[in-house]
Parts: C-alpha cells; structure tokens; sequence
C-alpha cells in the first residue's frame, strides 16, 4: 500500500518513521508547508517531497497528519485521485472535516503523545479508525493492522470522547508535573526529589482497573487542616493559579473519594 503523508510535525514524523519500517506499506511521499522539515523526512526515508497539496503523486493514502484548524483548508486542495482514500490523524474531528474530492473518507487517530527527539514503539499505539464506506474501511484497517497491535474501530463521538479523556491523562498530568516542578524550583528546591514518587504513582495507578481505588493524600482523607495550612502557602505565591488548581482538585478528589 501507497501512503503520502501531508505534515512534517511530531505526529507526521512518527507515521513516516512507522510506515517505512513496515512491511506490505510503502512510504510514497512528504507533502509539508515547512520545506527544511518536509525534505529532512523525505530524505530520512527515501522518499519524494512537494510542499503543495496541489502537486501530490498517486498513492492508495493520503494521511492528513497537520493541525486541527489545517486539515479541511488542506484536504480541499489535495490532488489524490478519485479511488484514493483520504484520512486525517486527529482525535477531535470527525469525517466531515474533509473536503477532499475522493468520497473515500477516514480518520487514523493514534492515542499517544508524540514529541520530537522521543521513539515510541509504534506496534503498542491504540490507533482509533472511522470510515466513510467500505473502500475507506478497508483501506485504513488494513494500513493500521500493519501498524499497530490495537485498532478500534471508533466513531466521532466515541472518539472525541476518548480524546478529551487524554487530555487529563497526559496534557493535564504532565502540567501538574510542570507546575509541581516550578513550586520546588521558586524555592531552590531540587525538583528530582518527586521523581520517585512520581514513578511510583503512575505505576501504582496502572496497576488497578480505577485510579481512584488507590488515591492518597489530604484531599482524600479530607483533613482540613492540612488542606488549609497548603492553602495558605499557596495563597504566597505571585500566581494565583496554584490557589485555584489546588482548590479545584483538592475538591474533585474529594467528591469521587467519599463515594468509594
């Protein structure tokens, strides 16, 4: 199977990166806005380059892998012939966010986070798929089968589900980290100190079917006085943000905690 991918960021390259080191898919070309990068992949795999939608080569695929808000301006102009199948990558979009000519329509949406300089082992990416006919069906099923152990077959609303749920799992996780972080740092205080705990929460999480059986803390224990003595800490910092974050998780943990 043919497949050009139109993108050059972080979850372009890891496509390209999975695609070439498949066998029974073919890596066909790099449609990218941004020229260094565009060519540096197409370079990496061997393969063609264009920087216009307009100019794309034949190919079965056509996996849209660019911004939200990029996708429909840039699958209007693709030039993918009419038996092709065309596919956008994103979680939060459905079919009709493709204005592609081909009626063959899809979604490949793989649930992980990509970023540059990191290697994820492509076989263990859940990839979420959606299909607008049984040619797209096919095709795309086919494409991640070889891809990934985990494909699913998920609907818009399925999958805009799921990707809001992501968002708390990684996004969300990862900007507590952050901001956890910066609170230890503003003191002086050497942030790799959490790390252990940080391992042996995400570890201890993983181990149980629902996170919340196994939360600790004072929010969960609902002890107030060291709820409010971390308050008034927190109310010394210059952003305000750590108040209300505090207060809006400490609350959130609580009301799924007395339940259980």
């Amino acid at each position: 199977m043919r497949i050009t991918i139109i993108g050059s960021g972080n979850v372009a390259a890891a496509f390209a990166r999975a695609i070439a080191a498949t066998a029974g898919l073919r890596l066909q070309e790099i449609c990218a806005r941004n020229e260094v990068r565009g060519r540096e992949l197409a370079e990496r795999y061997g393969t063609g380059y264009t920087s216009s939608p307009e100019t794309v080569g034949a190919a079965d695929l056509y996996l849209i892998a660019v911004s939200d808000a990029a996708v429909g301006e840039l699958s209007g102009r693709l030039a993918a012939p009419a038996e092709a199948v065309v596919a956008h990558t994103a979680g939060g979009l459905g079919l009709d966010a493709l204005r592609c000519a081909t009626p063959h329509r899809g979604v490949l949406y793989p649930l992980q986070t990509f970023s540059s300089g990191r290697t994820i082992d492509f076989r263990s990416v859940p990839l979420l798929t959606e299909a607008s006919d049984r040619t797209a069906q096919t095709c795309i099923e086919t494409a991640a089968a070889a891809l990934s152990e985990r494909v699913v077959a998920a609907d818009s609303a399925m999958r805009n589900r799921i990707h809001v749920a992501a968002v708390f799992a990684c996004n969300f996780t990862n900007h507590l980290l952050a901001r956890a972080t910066r609170l230890l740092e503003e003191a002086d205080i050497n942030a790799a100190l959490l790390r252990p705990l940080i391992h042996e929460t995400i570890d201890k999480a993983l181990s149980v079917a629902d996170p919340a059986a196994v939360q600790t803390g004072p929010a969960a224990r609902h002890d107030t006085i060291t709820l409010r003595r971390h308050l008034a800490l927190l109310e010394g910092e210059a952003d305000p943000n750590y108040t209300a974050i505090y207060q809006l998780l400490s609350n959130s943990i609580w009301e799924i905690s007395k339940k259980i």
